[in-house]
């Protein structure tokens, strides 16, 4: 078969739609990723053909308004104000995004069509291809609702009543952007509500969350199902530097901090935070700038710390007693899976929900947003991680579960049949 992968949003976003790539691969499939421009690299290496949705969308990210959006304006009314100004920018870009996925679609005539909620033209295909489509999201609370919590957009639980209400707000903000995006595509299909309704619920969806942190509820139809995390191979000739083993060696009890591809105003002053309470509690530490929201300074302790940009982690986390990190899904379930304890910085809308989904599962304490981060609220956190051996243990029963699960027969199952 032919097979269309699209995803918009950060390298996370395109993680699950790669490890799923992978699998088709390896069972004779085509497969085609469709994502921004800046993730053009990941798709060809992994053997996958790939087309552009332009670098637009990922340029808006790393603005400084996406900054301030997504990585700490100092007061809420700085970072509503954000919020609007990349709200107006991402409309400006949203057209253009569309009408490459149309062009895409018509380019390649896929047989089956998996796709982000984010992306939306797939949801409009799909009324005229039914069965062909398949959602795929790393998070839960985005379209299906539950009984026990809100939709993601309100990340609470407001009781089942009020739940279910915030799940129907989210699907009208959905709706509304589906029919505006038909309108300014090629033919200007016009659709109802009932038709997208159709399109949305009546597709097949896959969660790609572990049940270990995300059981699959039972309300839900057959044909949506939570699935599992799955992770691409990601063997690549990186060999650890000599001075890299030596600080392992040094410290067998280690944290690593980093904040993923998230990006803030102030990356020295959020490095100043961290390198403080660590050097008061004793605590050593790896630390990944990654997307540069951390910076190393031009002097710091070099016994007790390490500055690396990048590092796979499939090789750091097994090493390491615990990570504090942004709450991205990729790297909440690697941690979960490798048995480290966790610290989250909540930065966007997700990262809220996994901030305390791990809590409440006990894998470490909740974090303060990135917006609240400061010495005086992140020592008796960081303390705690690091003292507190209940949260390593479940840390521990959790990895368990996860190595039991694969689900890769069920989600090939899904999409092909």
């Amino acid at each position: 078969m032919k097979i269309l992968l699209v995803s918009i949003g950060t390298r996370g976003d395109m993680e699950p739609f790669l490890a799923i790539g992978e699998m088709l691969r390896k069972a004779g499939h085509e497969t085609i990723c469709v994502f921004p421009e800046q993730f053009r690299n990941l798709a060809e290496e992994g053997g996958h053909h790939f087309e552009s949705l332009g670098p637009e969308f990922m340029q808006m990210l790393e603005s400084d308004t996406g900054k301030a959006a997504m990585g700490g304006s100092v007061s809420t009314w700085k970072k509503l104000k954000a919020y609007r100004a990349l709200q107006k920018e991402y409309l400006k870009i949203s057209k253009k995004v569309a009408i490459r996925q149309y062009q895409s679609v018509q380019k390649w005539l896929p047989d089956r069509l998996v796709h982000h909620a984010k992306a939306i033209y797939p949801v409009i295909w799909g009324l005229d291809h039914p069965g062909k489509t398949i959602l795929v999201s790393p998070v839960p609370y985005v379209l299906h609702p539950v009984r026990n919590y809100s939709h993601i957009g309100f990340n609470r639980n407001l009781g089942p009543f009020l739940n279910r209400m915030t799940f129907k707000i989210g699907h009208w903000g959905l709706s509304y952007t589906i029919r505006k995006t038909a309108k300014e595509l090629p033919g200007n299909p016009g659709l109802s509500s009932g038709e997208i309704n159709q399109a949305l619920f009546d597709t097949r969806a896959v969660y790609t969350v572990s049940p270990a942190l995300f059981a699959q509820p039972p309300e839900w139809a057959d044909h949506v199902r939570v699935l599992g995390y799955h992770e691409r191979d990601k063997a690549v000739r990186w060999k650890p530097e000599p001075e890299l083993v030596a600080f392992f060696h040094k410290h067998p009890k280690l944290l690593m901090v980093t904040l993923g591809s998230m990006t803030n105003p102030d990356p020295p002053g959020k490095t100043r935070i961290f390198l403080n309470v660590l050097k008061r509690l004793g605590i050593p530490a790896l630390i990944n700038t990654a997307g540069g929201g951390l910076e190393p300074p031009k002097a710091y302790d070099t016994d007790q710390f390490y500055f690396v940009d990048s590092i796979p982690y499939d090789w750091a986390l097994p090493r390491i007693y615990g990570l504090v990190h942004h709450g991205g899904s990729g790297t909440t379930h690697m941690a979960a899976k490798y048995g480290c304890v966790s610290l989250v910085i909540p930065h966007i809308i997700d990262q809220f929900l996994w901030n305390r989904l791990l809590a409440a599962k006990g894998l470490g304490p909740k974090g303060p947003a990135i917006t609240r981060l400061n010495e005086e609220r992140l020592e008796p956190l960081l303390k705690d991680l690091w003292s507190n051996t209940s949260y390593k243990e479940r840390a521990g029963e959790i990895a368990v579960e996860m190595k039991k699960e694969d689900f890769r027969e069920e989600l090939l199952k899904l999409i092909l049949d």
